[in-house]
């Protein structure tokens, strides 16, 4: 079985930062897609948010396992607002470093629930370091047209960090 990734869109944030990063208009001729972060933020905090179609309300549940450089956690969670366990490195951390991670999402056509699997790390270059692995199930069974990250209301998201979307063509 072939399988064709295809880059549908790129984000690099600008001068200034970002409120969000937000890709629109998904085209519906993929069978799944898959999410390449690298960010920062200029806040004291390492979670981002994350949603689907813009939909806020009571859709998801989740399990991750983390470790910091130190211990391990794990947690569940359901009828969260929005999935908001996206990684993302502090301001206080390494000067000009980024986190990466990837969330694929598999048949996001489909009027099923929505199934995702997310895993990336942040760096810090000293002892804490955040590294985690997350499944989650979104109960929309829309078709995946819109993806949004981001953190708050204002300009959080840093210069230079990227997104960048890509459908796999499964043949």
């Amino acid at each position: 079985m072939a399988i064709t990734y295809k880059k549908i869109a790129s984000v690099t944030v600008g001068s200034g930062g970002a409120v969000s990063i937000e890709f629109t208009s998904i085209p519906q001729t993929y069978t799944d897609l898959i999410l390449h972060l690298s960010t920062r933020l200029n806040v004291a905090d390492n979670s981002m948010n994350f949603t689907i179609n813009g939909n806020t309300g009571s859709i998801n549940s989740f399990r991750y396992l983390a470790g910091s450089g130190s211990a391990a956690s794990s947690s569940s969670r359901t009828n969260s607002n929005i999935y908001d366990s996206i990684i993302s490195n502090r301001s206080s951390w390494t000067a000009s470093t980024f986190a990466n991670e990837t969330i694929y999402i598999p048949n996001y056509t489909s009027s099923n629930n929505k199934s995702m699997s997310h895993d990336g790390v942040a760096e810090n270059n000293a002892t804490a370091a955040w590294m985690q692995m997350t499944a989650i199930q979104i109960a929309d069974t829309n078709a995946i047209t819109s993806l949004k990250v981001f953190y708050s209301a204002s300009a959080d998201i840093v210069q230079y960090s990227t997104a960048t979307l890509y459908g796999i063509l499964k043949a």
